[in-house]
């Protein structure tokens, strides 16, 4: 099915929506011509997505959301009918030394990037089912598949997400509800940086550093992501890898485990080192 086909008309819902992967998804979703509420707790970025969205002709809202809250997760959702579409999308960075990272570096990873999608899946899981009807679409991350030394709590995470996502798409299918799962490499939005909403870094590597790790995977825009992983949603594709390159990364984790997991932290140690963070 071609994409405006599959999201035109429809009524689409996207955590995190006000920057990053979120907003773009948000964008392209709105010119194909679905209804986009977009979910956040940055009220500003937010306003700023929703203006250009309508200057450009298409229809959406803001609602103020922390997917870590439950009872706020099942208001929004309660007020939605019907929902077509419901995108897991908010996500944090937490990257670094393992022996940097404390319980709270672990705990914001897992409260945001964990448990905002149990929620979000808690409540829309049962809507869409009550209307037959519906895909649920899950942000985790190539480092969910491909585990960096460097994002110990976000790779733990994400691949949380990648595993209850395929775990319940069977019995999701039989109820007349899709799910999918998001596994972005490297894409060029505010939680490559870490830090502030987007995250944390208990390790104080500078912005350059951050730069040059994630280099070799190729950062995408936003935009060119949000294209190219809704072509596959369309599609209904379990496991949406963009881009596709990096599936030979996931192959070769698969043949030799911890091999790029050795070579990510030799490389790591390199840029590193000669700041004196070790």
């Amino acid at each position: 099915m071609d994409q405006v086909s599959y999201f035109s008309g429809k009524t689409a819902l996207i955590t995190g929506g006000a920057s990053g992967i979120g907003a773009a998804l948000a964008c392209r979703l709105a010119a194909l011509g679905a209804q986009v509420i977009i979910a956040d707790i940055q009220r500003d970025l937010a306003t700023q997505v929703v203006s250009q969205i309508q200057e450009s002709g298409g229809r959406t809202s803001f609602v103020h959301l922390d997917v870590r809250n439950f009872d706020q997760f099942f208001q929004v959702i309660s007020e939605i009918s019907p929902l077509d579409f419901l995108f897991n999308n908010a996500g944090i960075g937490v990257g670094g030394y393992f022996s940097d990272h404390n319980l709270e570096d672990w705990k914001a990873a897992i409260d945001i990037n964990l448990f905002g999608v149990i929620h979000g899946l808690q409540c829309g899981f049962q809507a869409m089912k009550r209307q037959g009807s519906g895909h649920i679409i899950n942000t985790a991350s190539m480092a969910a598949l491909v585990p960096s030394p460097a994002m110990a709590a976000y790779s733990a995470s994400k691949s949380a997400v990648v595993a209850i996502s395929k775990a319940i798409r069977p019995e999701a299918e039989s109820c007349g509800v899709r799910v999918s799962v998001l596994c972005p490499g490297a894409v060029s939005t505010p939680i490559l940086q870490g830090g502030g909403v987007s995250g944390r870094m208990p390790t104080p590597i500078p912005l350059q550093q951050q730069a040059e790790m994630f280099e070799p995977l190729g950062p995408i825009s936003a935009d060119a992501f949000a294209e190219k992983a809704l072509f596959q949603i369309a599609k209904n594709k379990e496991i949406i890898v963009v881009p596709a390159k990096l599936k030979l990364l996931w192959w070769l984790e698969r043949l030799f485990p911890s091999l790029l997991c050795r070579l990510s932290f030799k490389q790591m140690e390199k840029i590193l080192q000669p700041l004196g963070l070790k």
